[in-house]
Parts: C-alpha cells; structure tokens; sequence
C-alpha cells in the first residue's frame, strides 16, 4: 500500500515540476507518528545535486487517486503554496544549502498520508525522493527485545607464576653478608690469640699472669 502511494505521487508530481530529467533515489520509506495538535517536521536532503528548488506533495491515505499540491520553496527562501493548503499550519523553508524542510503544526488525523518531495536544480534535472508516511495519533509499533547475549564473558588466566624477591629482600642480604664477615673475622682472631698463647712456655706464660 505505502509503495502503490508513492508510485501514484511521483506519477502526478511530474504533471507539475515538468523536468527534463528525472532520477528516483531508492531509500526505504520514512514512516512517522506525530501526536495530535502536535508539530512534525519533515526533511527533503540533496543528494548528486545542487538543488534549486523543492517540490512538495501528499496522497491522502483515504483517497488514493488524490495527490495535493503543497507548494514549492527555493534557494532564497521564497515559498509559495498550492489552492487549499492551510499556510497556517504547513510552512516549507530552507534549512540548508543541502536540506529543505516541510513542517505541519497542530498535526491532525486528516493530516495522515504519503508526502513526498521533488528536488530540482538549474538545469531543471529532477530528483524524486522516497516518500514520507504520516500517521497521526497512531501508537508506533513495539519493537521486538534484543535477544540477550548469553554467551559467559571470557575468563582471564589466572598467573600462579613465583612472584618476585621484593626490594626489602635484598636490603636483608646486604645488611647480613657484612655482619656474616665481621663474625667470622673475630672468630679467626680468637682462635689465633689462643693459639699463641699455647704455644707460650710455661715460664712466660707465669711470668705474664705475674705482670696482669
């Protein structure tokens, strides 16, 4: 149904814009759900050309043979719109170098249909746009949950490696060795005193304990 609208607006658009080329740019058809008496804004980018002007037409949802003419707006600016249009409610603007907009305030449900739009640059080549499919006051559908990912999280290696001396370790050693040497040194200087005194004759060693 939203393709057989957009067919049918494209075919009555070109009865207007009269272009001596036309190029219809696929991309899936926008749908949007404004809320009642609320504000919808709907974008119209250039894409592979320099547009000079914007072209903007409907087909209302409940008369598929009915396509209306919005209006049109251009690179200054300057809009004007088409017989029956509320220019109340339907403003089409420049947003861009590159973007034009058509914004319907206080959106009602005779609003819903396909809107489309028309780009055309100064060599008058055409490009149609995909349509735009509005549906006032209309609860959007629920999107379906996200399967959960029940894939377990990699698990990191555990290290069971030796861990490393700490730098108080080899403080230790070097305060050790050295009172290891000096122990040693008073060892040996012992057993060489009482080594010689063994070695005495007895006379002296009377003699000695005489004198102390």
């Amino acid at each position: 149904m939203i393709l057989l609208l957009l067919a049918w607006t494209l075919l009555t658009a070109s009865l207007w814009t009269s272009g001596s080329g036309q190029v219809l740019q696929q991309e899936p058809v926008k749908v949007l759900y404004p809320q009642i008496l609320g504000t919808e804004i709907m974008e119209c980018d250039c894409t592979n050309i320099t547009c000079d002007y914007v072209y903007w037409f409907r087909t209302m949802s409940n008369h598929l043979n009915q396509v209306q003419y919005i209006g049109k707006c251009n690179n200054a600016d300057r809009d004007t719109y088409g017989d029956g249009v509320d220019i109340a409610r339907f403003k089409i603007s420049r947003r861009s170098s590159v973007s034009f907009t058509l914004r319907i305030t206080n959106v009602t449900e005779k609003d819903a249909g396909t809107y489309s739009c028309v780009l055309k640059d100064r060599k008058n080549m055409e490009m149609w746009k995909s349509g735009i499919l509005l549906r006032p006051g209309v609860i959007p559908p629920t999107l379906p949950p996200k399967p959960k990912n029940n894939s377990k999280p990699p698990v990191k290696p555990v290290c069971r490696c030796p861990k490393k001396n700490s730098p108080q370790d080899g403080c230790g050693s070097l305060v050790l060795w050295p009172l290891v040497g000096l122990l040693a040194g008073l060892a040996l200087a012992l057993i060489c005193i009482l080594y010689y005194f063994s070695r005495l004759p007895k006379k002296c060693r009377h003699h000695f304990a005489k004198r102390r």
